[in-house]
């Protein structure tokens, strides 16, 4: 099969790279010159674990290219992936679609046979049937389909979520599109990899109903969280005794500093919105929304605390600023919540992280950025472990409180614990749900 990929964020690079090695002929499309020179170079734009190995392999076995021409990508393919960002749109909470209904429009005064139109990128309930208009308006001769095939991935094992999914869910209209859908799926049809094949909407409503789903399961184990630090509970052993119910599980109940990411923030606020205009709210995610950002606040009072209730002076180690390990994405970041306040409030803060630094010194103005957690620590008067990265599991904390000039941890990924704290030298400690050492 032909594919044409438009967009080559971070949908769109590991949708198109693992397309190519299901052995299709993939092409990716950008407009921006520089992307497009930095992949043909071999180099990824973006972090994902294992992701340039498979780029550079499928590039060599001739199956995977690049370019800025959309129309030459868009000849001869049998589907046209959009990829392209929904960002939220300022104002109202709206998905913003204008660059999905402008690669809608392009592909459409491309194409010149029968063509399989696949929005990838996450659009509110009834943006296809817009995707078809628009298409239609644009080339109304044009023989194509529409189908929904809202992406899943998991940001640090994304090629495992593509490769190994837990379901596909594919929207669609006709019989003909479904067959090219299930051609292009073909290696997971083969390994009996589940293929949920539905309706348009049904397949845009499950992309928002699950990430607003886990996003609950989130919050709702840090509104538990902020209960067991009132009652002597420990969440760790809660979380644990909830999970090993199968009704429940035990994904996505970590307590933390909050979500963040490219996904959740966007998606709870898009479908509270569809709610809100279909007179039929969703009131249990607009609260969601809410409670996250109270977390965030939460955090930020923790530290003060720890800090005998002023940043004012203060030297303080961040370790972790990317909403994720394994990821350099610090979209909607509790880091970009809980750093400025603490520069904000007068703190000396350096920020420690393995792939952070390049979004982060844009985004985190004022902050100072370290390469070794050890050198930065010395003479510090708090460490903030905002992101759980594996570098970060091990540190030898007997040598970081004894170069502190106040030994205090705030670790709101709960690594460690006030015992271990204590044990290594520290005098204060303050987990997420957890005994705290003060």
């Amino acid at each position: 099969m032909k594919i044409a990929m438009i967009g080559t964020g971070y949908v769109g690079l590991v949708s198109g790279v693992c397309f190519s090695d299901f052995g299709h002929d993939v092409v990716c499309v950008d407009k921006d010159p520089r992307k497009i020179a930095m992949l043909e170079r071999g180099e990824v734009p973006i972090y994902e674990p294992g992701l340039d190995a498979l780029m550079h392999r499928n590039v060599q076995a001739g199956r995977l290219s690049f370019t800025q021409d959309l129309r030459g990508a868009v000849q001869g393919a049998d589907a046209v992936f959009i990829a392209v960002g929904t960002p939220t749109r300022r104002g109202d909470g709206h998905a913003d679609l204008t660059y999905v209904m402008a690669a809608a429009r392009e592909i459409a005064e491309a194409a010149t046979d029968y063509v399989v139109i696949v929005t990838k990128s996450t659009v509110p309930v009834g943006t296809n049937r817009k995707v078809r208009d628009v298409v239609a308006q644009a080339n109304p001769g044009l023989d194509f389909d529409v189908a929904s095939n809202p992406e899943f991935l998991r940001e640090g094992a994304a090629i495992d979520d593509f490769m190994k999914p837990d379901r596909v869910v594919v929207g669609v209209e006709s019989d003909r599109a479904a067959k090219v859908m299930a051609e292009i799926y073909r290696p997971l049809y083969l390994r009996d990899f589940p293929i949920v094949t539905t309706d348009l909407e049904s397949a845009e409503m499950i992309k928002y109903a699950a990430n607003a789903f886990l996003a609950t399961k989130i919050t709702f184990i840090n509104e538990i969280a902020a209960l067991c630090e009132k009652v002597g509970a420990d969440i760790k052993a809660v979380s644990k005794g909830m999970g090993m119910d199968g009704r429940i599980g035990n994904k996505f109940l970590h307590a933390g500093p909050g979500y963040g990411g490219s996904c959740f923030p966007k998606d709870t606020k898009a479908l509270a919105r569809i709610g809100q205009d279909h007179a039929s709210p969703v009131s249990i995610v607009e609260t969601v929304i809410k409670v996250n950002d109270e977390v965030k606040r939460r955090m930020i009072d923790k530290l003060q605390d720890l800090c005998g209730g002023t940043f004012n002076g203060k030297r303080i180690l961040v370790l972790g600023v990317t909403f994720k390990p394994n990821t350099d994405d610090m979209r909607d970041a509790p880091s970009l919540t809980i750093v400025p306040a603490l520069i904000g409030g007068g703190a000396q803060v350096t920020v420690a992280d393995p792939q952070g630094r390049r979004e982060g010194e844009t985004l985190l103005p004022g902050a100072l950025w370290a390469d070794d957690p050890y050198g930065a620590a010395e003479g510090a008067d708090l460490i903030v472990i905002l992101t759980e990265w594996n570098e970060f599991r091990a540190l030898d904390l007997s040598r970081l409180a004894g170069s502190m000039r106040h030994a205090a941890m705030a670790d709101l990924r709960n690594i460690y614990s006030a015992d271990v704290a204590k044990k290594a030298g520290f005098v204060a400690y303050d987990g997420v749900g957890r005994a705290s050492l003060v």
